[in-house]
């Protein structure tokens, strides 16, 4: 099962629309999950016409009307995957322990917030993927989003994005330079 991981797509504040190839990836992804802060509805409406199927969540800087509509913590099995997606963590020092207790019954927690990417394995077995944004970048010197594969109980070829933070499609929103596996983490180091 494809998988797309975003979040942070801060539309129309931080760009006038998603980049092409993020889209391209949602019409060939199985599944998309967004981690939240949509900003705008039309986003959601977007993702919820073109995915196959969405997995979301809202963000602290989505309003009542996302909030509405998406729930603050979501859960999904996606290729025998148990998937647990939420915006906020907390501080990096910690995160793993914290989430590790918090989501017991989940393989991989989706999340967002820092727009920093972010892949770790609590002592539990917990992955904890942040794709970054798409359109924003802190910190970091490109915009961002992952996919992965779902096989069987695991997740594999997890790949980072990266997206040149200078570079306009004919939307005006940041294009791709290829790909690149996602390098993990063995310690923490301060996000947000």
């Amino acid at each position: 099962m494809r998988l797309l991981l975003t979040s942070d797509t801060h539309l129309p504040r931080r760009a006038r629309a998603l980049p092409d190839e993020l889209l391209t990836r949602v019409d060939e992804a199985d599944a998309v999950i967004h981690a939240g802060d949509w900003v705008d509805t039309a986003t959601l409406d977007l993702l919820a016409a073109r995915a196959h199927r969405l997995v979301a969540v809202h963000g602290n800087n989505d309003g009542p009307e996302l909030r509405a509509r998406l729930p603050e913590v979501a859960y999904a099995e996606l290729g025998g995957v148990r998937f647990a997606v939420v915006h906020e963590t907390g501080a990096a020092r910690g995160r793993e322990e914290r989430c590790a207790d918090r989501f017991p019954d989940a393989d991989v927690l989706v999340f967002g917030h820092s727009h920093i990417p972010w892949d770790t394995t609590a002592a539990n077995g917990l992955r904890l993927l942040n794709p970054g944004s798409p359109t924003d970048r802190r910190r970091e010197p490109y915009c961002t989003y992952m996919t992965a594969e779902a096989r069987g109980t695991r997740l594999a070829d997890v790949r980072l994005h990266r997206l040149p933070p200078r570079a306009t499609s004919r939307a005006g929103a940041r294009t791709g330079d290829g790909d690149r596996p996602v390098r993990r983490r063995t310690g923490s180091r301060p996000d947000g």
